[in-house]
């Protein structure tokens, strides 16, 4: 039997959610929720997670929130931790011409943004 819909993805619901703030900056949580597929007090949680690992910081702006992306932080698993964060996202931008090689990028902490220092 063919299920409805994908039991499972090869990134988790933080990977998403990092994923479309870095694209979409001023995204709300209803929004980031809709796209994912998860509850608004799921991602409300992930990103509470995410701010206290330093990932992410949000800023207030007017009524909505702005968040950015520290691109510098490694993946946490002892498998993958020679990666950075900015590494994934770029590889999950998108191809030329798919309309969302431009999105993201431009959200990054001061610190992560620079690339030189190693």
């Amino acid at each position: 039997m063919k299920s409805s819909g994908p039991g499972w993805t090869y990134l988790s619901n933080h990977a998403h959610t990092i994923l479309l703030l870095w694209r979409e900056p001023d995204l709300r949580v209803r929004d980031i929720a809709a796209r994912i597929g998860i509850t608004e007090r799921a991602v409300i949680r992930i990103i509470g997670e995410l701010e206290a690992a330093g990932v992410i910081r949000r800023r207030r702006e007017g009524r909505r929130n702005h968040y950015e992306i520290d691109g510098d932080t490694p993946l946490r698993h002892p498998l993958e931790q020679h990666v950075r964060l900015v590494q994934l996202l770029e590889l999950l931008k998108g191809p030329p011409g798919s309309g969302q090689e431009s999105a993201g990028g431009t959200n990054f902490s001061p610190r992560s943004t620079s690339t030189s220092q190693e």
